[in-house]
């Protein structure tokens, strides 16, 4: 095999890449050096600005198959026939701390999913709890700068992450969850996934119903206590990624089989309580899991920055047949995910290889920018509408409308009979085990005991008295007797 030739950026082949350009044998560098200046330049700009949330990741490569005939209630076409299986891309992450942060730590984790369909890429942003901490949008940039370092200690501060929870109660419901056995998975192929959020599908008739996703692990639900996390980051900060690597790699390709509940457009008014409440699960026994398909991941990338960092996802990528709901937080991450990747990695971010179509044409009039590489030929218009047979709209919408009525301003999401910040916190708690009771009250009370101002103790400890009498008792003794240690 002949050796391969070293080149700059500009395809001029390198002479020394061992010594700098000099004046004379032992003088200063010159500034002529084109290759060490080139070099240096590029090694100054290798990495872009991490993610503001969700910045530790993980990805791989797999398939969606689909195994059950959902063709009643949606007409998107990578679900139209049992058997049929579509590309996928999917990044894991965690949520608050930096890209240099450890794996195994308590925070929920990113489940987001790119399907590379025939009808254009579809973006599925989901973790892996069924709820989230707050439920207005406007709420979500005071909510990440409580949860990451204080802007003066540098540091996750208790005082911050429970003083913004006492004065949001809806976050009880996912703090009962972040906080107990699952709050720690052992591995991301051990942890189920979720949509969270209320999402759309169409079906051919324009037949609406409300749709929510989970992915079920078929490799068991696995997690850690706070003690074996606190190992693990010990010997290996990577150890959720080190596991999906070497499993893919061994030929041991995780899967999760794909359910959804799905609830009629028409029923959503008149439901006990409200549907696109993203901090409320909806009760199985109303809304039973529907099989769809399994995921399988089969390959890793081959380059975690280009593949992995560089991937971008955002919930407004939605197929015919697929669309979104009035679920307010779903609605400010269609603007906010996209707006993000633009910042990161510029307004051609979808050329990028993992982030563009695989089985589909991308045909528009987008033009230019930083890092343009799709510019369409001499004759091609950068305008619509035009009379040159440039591409044009279908007028078929992606999913049906939705009624709106009322007048515009700032308004609190209307109150359904059994709206309320508590009590499917409390349910989720009178479901657990005692031992899982036992270690669920030591995780909150190790935290909130933490905290130096009583009111903001005190605010909390009321949020898990309203959930359950028990709940709340509990966890106060519990924060009492750590406080007087």
């Amino acid at each position: 095999m002949s050796q391969r030739v070293l080149t700059t950026e500009s395809g001029a082949p390198v002479a020394d890449n061992q010594n700098s350009a000099t004046a004379g044998a032992g003088g200063p560098i010159l500034l002529q050096d084109q290759h060490l200046l080139e070099k240096l330049a590029r090694f100054n700009r290798e990495r872009i600005p991490e993610r503001v949330v969700h910045a530790r990741g993980s990805g791989a490569y797999g398939y969606f198959e689909v195994t059950d005939d959902v063709t009643g209630f949606t007409r998107a076409d990578f679900l139209s026939e049992v058997g049929r299986r579509t590309r996928t891309f999917i990044r894991f992450s965690t949520v608050a701390d930096s890209l240099g942060g450890a794996d195994a730590v308590r925070d929920p984790r990113g489940f987001a999913l790119k399907f590379y369909t025939d009808e254009g890429n579809y973006d599925l942003v989901g973790n892996n709890t069924p709820v989230f901490f707050i439920k207005d949008p406007v709420k979500f940039p005071d909510f990440i700068h409580s949860q990451k370092r204080d802007p003066f200690t540098g540091r996750q501060e208790p005082d911050n992450v429970w003083d913004f929870w006492a004065n949001s109660p809806e976050a009880t419901h996912q703090i009962t969850w972040l906080m107990g056995d699952r709050g720690i998975p052992a591995s991301y192929r051990h942890m189920n996934g979720f949509g969270s959020h209320t999402y759309q599908w169409t079906n051919a008739e324009g037949e609406a119903f409300f749709v929510k996703y989970h992915f079920k692990t078929n490799q068991g639900v696995r997690s850690l206590s706070a003690e074996q996390a606190a190992e693990q980051v010990g010997k290996d900060a990577n150890s959720h990624q080190t596991d999906l690597l070497q499993a893919i790699e061994r030929g041991v390709n995780p899967s999760w089989t794909l359910h959804v509940q799905l609830m009629p457009a028409a029923e959503a008014a008149d439901y006990r309580f409200n549907p696109f409440d993203v901090t409320k699960v909806w009760p199985h026994a109303d809304h039973p899991l529907q099989r769809v398909g399994r995921l399988v991941l089969d390959r890793n990338p081959d380059n975690v920055f280009a593949e992995v960092e560089q991937a971008a996802f955002s919930p407004n990528n939605f197929v015919p047949g697929i669309g979104p709901s009035p679920d307010k937080m779903l609605q400010g991450r269609l603007f906010a995910y996209a707006d993000a990747q633009r910042y990161r990695l510029g307004i051609n971010h979808t050329q990028l290889p993992v982030n563009a179509p695989k089985a589909a044409t991308v045909d528009n009039y987008g033009r230019d920018g930083l890092h343009a590489t799709r510019y369409g030929s001499r004759h091609d218009k950068n305008y619509e509408p035009n009379s040159h047979a440039g591409p044009a709209q279908t007028g078929q919408p992606l999913t049906a409308p939705l009624p709106v009525h009322g007048w515009t301003g700032t308004h609190e999401a209307p109150a359904h009979t059994k709206d309320d910040d508590f009590f499917q916190a409390g349910e989720l708690y009178r479901l657990m085990s005692a031992d899982e009771k036992h270690r669920l009250i030591a995780n909150i009370a190790g935290g909130l005991s933490q905290v130096t101002r009583d009111d903001v103790i005190e605010k909390n400890l009321a949020h898990f008295h309203a959930a359950d009498a028990d709940y709340g008792r509990r966890v106060e003794e519990a924060v009492r007797a750590l406080r007087e240690d």
